[in-house]
């Protein structure tokens, strides 16, 4: 892509973990020029948090931190502060996850920072918004937001999510609002300040699940693999492993009872509409499985999509990384490290134009751009060199 779409934005990035480095990877991916500060000697937390590692450095950082340059910073000294303040001043954006309150006693919380910078877009990310003091990770919102309350089988305990969601989707909703606030400070010259709470994220996508509750007083279930509104919508055995299949309309259930030689079914009263299979769905799962019990996952998947039944397997993270189609769509980034060598990592599942996003250059090593970025601000000259001598030696790879 000849231009990216954020280009010539810059983000001073002061998160780590998982839901603010999350979302300055989305804008990384889309250009900006993101600066992770990190803490001089140890960095972002998540460098540690394995195994597994590549090398010395954990594959969870590196998962979340390609297209981004790292500066090494001491907060707790007024004069790496300073070179933070200065960061800030040249900032379109900027991103922080520390706890409510950290930043405004770093001198770095949005009201300074806006009035130093009044076009500044300034996001912060934490568990429960900027009003609460309770430190906020995943696994704990998953709890709070009522998620796992919804996830899980109905006879079994609360489950969260597989993959860490309050991170990811507090991460999403942070890009995003940082993008609508860069379209509307194109129109109007002002800046922003964005307050993004994991549990708001997650509250914000119970959707159909909020919905019922409204409607009924009652809290939903969990449902395991099922649908609570949709039938038949999930998994199902097979000969030998299992399928999901997602029967959105009759017509669709009609296809399905065709393909598995059982057309009389899509008439039966018990099934006939998708109330009527939603009401019955103990019955309907034992006349499905009775018959999907006898053919193989790959036969049953090919007579479906032949006949246009939503239907899929369930893959392990082997077979989807390695899927050919997958990497077709350029969704698998390579990037090389100079210490740790190659590295793969998913990218942004944009395609704009035809292109999609790239690995420019591999996430960095703590306080491998310090002197770059100090050099772009005209921070390094014999004055400033002075007072950041030492730990930029410290940090240097």
């Amino acid at each position: 892509m000849a231009t990216l779409p954020l280009e010539g934005i810059r983000v001073v990035d002061f998160t780590q973990a998982l839901s603010g480095p999350y979302c300055t990877l989305l804008l990384a991916d889309f250009g900006a020029d993101v600066i992770k500060v990190e803490r001089a000697g140890s960095g972002d937390d998540s460098r540690q948090w394995g195994p597994p590692f590549v090398g010395d450095t954990a594959a969870y950082f590196l998962s979340v931190n390609r297209n981004k340059r790292s500066v090494a910073l001491d907060l707790k000294t007024e004069h790496d502060r300073q070179i933070a303040v200065q960061l800030v001043e040249s900032a379109d954006v900027v991103v922080e996850n520390w706890r409510p309150g950290t930043a405004d006693r770093l001198g770095l919380g949005p009201d300074a920072m806006r009035t130093l910078n009044p076009r500044l877009v300034y996001c912060s990310i934490s568990g429960f918004g900027n009003q609460s003091q309770r430190p906020g990770y995943d696994q704990v919102v998953q709890g709070t937001s009522g998620w796992m309350s919804v996830t899980g089988t109905r006879d079994g305990t609360p489950t969260k999510s597989g993959i860490p969601i309050a991170d990811i989707a507090s991460g999403m909703f942070a890009a995003h609002s940082i993008l609508a606030s860069l379209v509307r400070r194109h129109r109007t010259s002002e800046g922003a300040y964005i307050d993004i709470a994991m549990q708001d994220a997650l509250v914000s996508m119970l959707t159909y699940q909020a919905g019922s509750y409204f409607a009924t007083g009652q809290p939903p279930q969990r449902n395991g693999n099922q649908h609570a509104t949709l039938a038949p919508y999930g998994t199902f055995d097979t000969a030998d492993g299992q399928v999901n299949i997602s029967v959105g309309n009759d017509r669709q259930w009609e296809q399905l009872c065709h393909v598995i030689a059982v057309p009389e079914l899509a008439y039966d009263a018990r099934f006939k509409t998708n109330s009527d299979r939603v009401t019955n769905s103990v019955e309907l799962r034992a006349e499905l499985e009775s018959r999907l019990t006898l053919e193989k996952t790959r036969n049953l998947l090919d007579a479906f999509h032949s006949a246009g039944v939503p239907a899929g397997a369930i893959r392990d993270l082997g077979e989807v990384l390695t899927d050919p189609d997958l990497a077709a769509r350029g969704i698998i980034l390579n990037s090389t490290h100079p210490r740790l060598g190659e590295l793969k990592s998913p990218g942004s599942p944009w395609h704009i134009d035809g292109e999609s996003s790239t690995a420019r250059f591999a996430p960095p090593d703590l306080g491998q751009h310090t002197d770059e970025v100090l050099e772009e601000l005209n921070l390094l000259n014999l004055h400033a060199r002075k007072g950041v001598e030492s730990h930029l030696e410290r940090d240097r790879v």
